[in-house]
This record gives C-alpha cells, structure tokens and sequence, in this order.
C-alpha cells in the first residue's frame, strides 16, 4: 500500500525570498522561517523544513548543503535587509542629528516589527551558528551598529545630544529597537507608526537630545 504524501504545513511569505531565487529554494527558505520561528533551530529537523515546503530532504541537499546553510542564509539575508533599510533612511534623513537618529530607529524597529519571525531566529538562533558562520553575522550586525554609533557621535559633536556615555547609549538604543520583535503583537494597544514614534522618543532621550 503505498504511503500518502504529507500535507504541507502553511507557509507564509519571508521577507527573506528574493526575486532571483529558484522557486523551490525560495520554498525551503520561506519554509525554514516558518518552521524555526515556532520550533527553534534544535527543534527543527530538515525532513520538518522540506515536508513544510512540500518537497524532500534530499531535494534541500540538492539546494542547501544543510541545516545550518539555512540558518546562515536566513540570518545573513534578514540583515541585509535591515543595513539596506537603515542606511536608506539616514541617507534622506537630511544633516540633523536628531533627524537621522529619528530615522534610522524608525527603520530598525519598523523592519523588526514586519519581519519578527526572520527577527526573532536572527536574534536567538545566533548560539547555534557555527564559527564562520557566527563571524559572518556578527560583522554584519557591527555593520549595524556602527550607523548607530557614528549618528550618536556626531550629534555629540554638534552638541546636539549630551550623554556622556555615547556608546553605551548607542547599544541600548539598538538593543531595545531589536526587542520589539519578541513582544510586538499588531492586536496590541499601540500600532505600528505609534510605537515607532515612541521609541523615536525614547531613543533621543537617551541620548539626551538638546
């Protein structure tokens, strides 16, 4: 008697499939995202990842060398969508330090907000990368950082912002920006234009906006 095949489980769209993807590697990266997101890396086998994107382990193989080729590429594309985002932002934010800040917290916390499932395996699947993979993220999320960093310094020298401790400020900014993923829901009390103007908010008085 021959075996059914298993019903797919939903997928969603991932911010993640790009335009050039082949459509069954597009399928297995919506389908990673969907499948980490509510199991966890460790939780998810690659026979979960391929049932969910209605194909076979061996046809992932054919397209990703593993499991951990997915979770590299799902972290290393959710931020390059972030960096794209925030350095766009900035760019037409004009020369005021206040304005840029405004900006690229909107961006960062606006992509958090419409990716938090890509979100949320970047930010607490990092552990399980390996070595070259973990250094490739890390020096993609100091990419990150350093826009935050050189926006706070530069007010600083514009005597625009007045903490005396800009770095620090610049981490605490980007951290809490990056929580939003982890507690936001769209039934909330607070919309999503709301809570970007909050953290807006938030993110110049720790800075100590003048």
């Amino acid at each position: 008697m021959r075996a059914e095949t298993p019903t797919p489980v939903p997928v969603r769209p991932s911010v993640l499939v790009r335009d050039s993807d082949e459509p069954t590697a597009a399928a297995l990266i919506a389908a990673a995202v969907e499948v980490m997101a509510r199991n966890g890396y460790h939780g998810t086998s690659v026979r979960d990842i391929a049932s969910a994107a209605g194909t076979s382990a061996a046809v992932l193989y054919h397209h990703f060398e593993s499991k951990q080729r997915l979770l590299v590429t799902i972290c290393d594309r959710g931020l390059d969508v972030l960096i794209h985002a925030t350095e766009e932002a900035h760019d037409l934010a004009g020369p005021d330090p206040a304005d840029r800040l405004r900006a690229i917290v909107g961006a960062h916390v606006g992509v958090h907000l419409d990716s938090q499932r890509e979100s949320l395996i970047g930010n607490s699947e990092i552990r399980a990368l390996e070595p070259a993979g973990r250094a490739l993220i890390v020096a993609k999320r100091d990419v990150q950082q350093r826009i935050f960093d050189r926006v706070i310094r530069d007010g600083m020298r514009r005597l625009v912002f007045a903490t005396g401790h800009p770095e620090d400020a610049a981490r605490f900014v980007t951290a809490a920006c990056t929580s939003v993923a982890s507690w936001y829901h769209p039934d909330g009390p607070l919309g999503r234009n709301e809570l970007i103007e909050r953290y807006q908010a938030i993110a110049l008085d720790a800075v100590g906006h003048r």
